[in-house]
Order: structure tokens, then C-alpha cells, then sequence
């Protein structure tokens, strides 16, 4: 059964992935398909977040069971992860205010910023999902 903390970590994933092709896009110069890559991005990091809040409204703290050297390592992942996905929302909204408003060498400065923080946000996502609901269960 997929479980909503699935859905969560797969609106991460695909956040991500997402990402990094928009990453590519604008590499390759392909202004409009990175347009459509970033925009469908925040899209589903938008979905992500509403789906992440119901979730923890309704389930509440979930604990991580790991014991010994990977419980450091998990909290120090989580802590970063936590701090960053805090700090990248405002960041995301500025980079992409600066774009839609075709201000693209302010956009360029913040979004050198923004895009590895953004995709950090959504590996680690994943990875304490893993850590959390499948690797360290009970």
C-alpha cells in the first residue's frame, strides 16, 4: 500500500528530478523548457508541502528507531534538511517573482543560490524518508 509519507517522499523525488532537468535545460540554453521545468517544480513542491502538513497534522512526531552511529548521522541530516526547507521557501518565491518578472540578471544571482539548496531539500526528503519508514522501523 502506498502510504501518504510515500506520496511525500515521491513529491520530493519528483521535485528534484525536476529540478535538475530545468538545470539542464537552461544549460543547454533552452529558456521555455526551463521555464516549464522550474515552474512544474514549485508546482509540485507546492503539492508536496500541503500533502507534508495534512500528513503531520494527523499523524503527529514520527520517531526515528535507528541505534548507534547512524542516529547522529540521521539527526544531523535531519537538522540540515529542516533548517534549509525553511530557509529555501522564501528564496524559492524570490528567484522565481525576479524570473516571471523578466529581471533575469537578479534572477540568475539568487537562483546560483537557490537551486542546489532547493535540490538538497529534496534528496535529503527522501533519504529521511527511507531512514524513518523503511530502513529503521519497528
Amino acid at each position: 500500500m502506498f502510504s501518504q509519507a510515500a506520496l511525500n517522499a515521491t513529491l520530493n523525488g519528483v521535485s528534484g528530478i525536476l529540478l535538475a532537468c530545468g538545470y539542464a535545460a537552461i544549460r543547454a540554453r533552452k529558456i521555455q523548457i526551463h521555464k516549464r521545468f522550474m515552474i512544474s517544480a514549485f508546482i509540485v513542491s507546492c503539492v508536496f508541502l500541503v500533502s507534508y502538513l495534512i500528513y503531520h497534522y494527523r499523524v503527529g512526531h514520527v520517531a526515528f528507531h535507528g541505534h548507534g552511529w547512524i542516529r547522529p548521522v540521521y539527526f544531523v541530516l535531519l537538522t540540515s534538511h529542516t533548517i534549509l526547507a525553511i530557509t529555501i521557501v522564501p528564496m524559492i518565491l524570490i528567484t522565481l517573482r525576479r524570473a516571471l518578472l523578466e529581471k533575469f540578471d537578479k534572477h540568475k544571482i539568487i537562483a546560483r543560490w537557490t537551486l542546489p539548496l532547493w535540490f538538497y531539500v529534496c534528496v535529503t526528503g527522501v533519504i529521511v524518508y527511507l531512514m524513518v519508514y523503511q530502513i529503521y522501523v519497528r
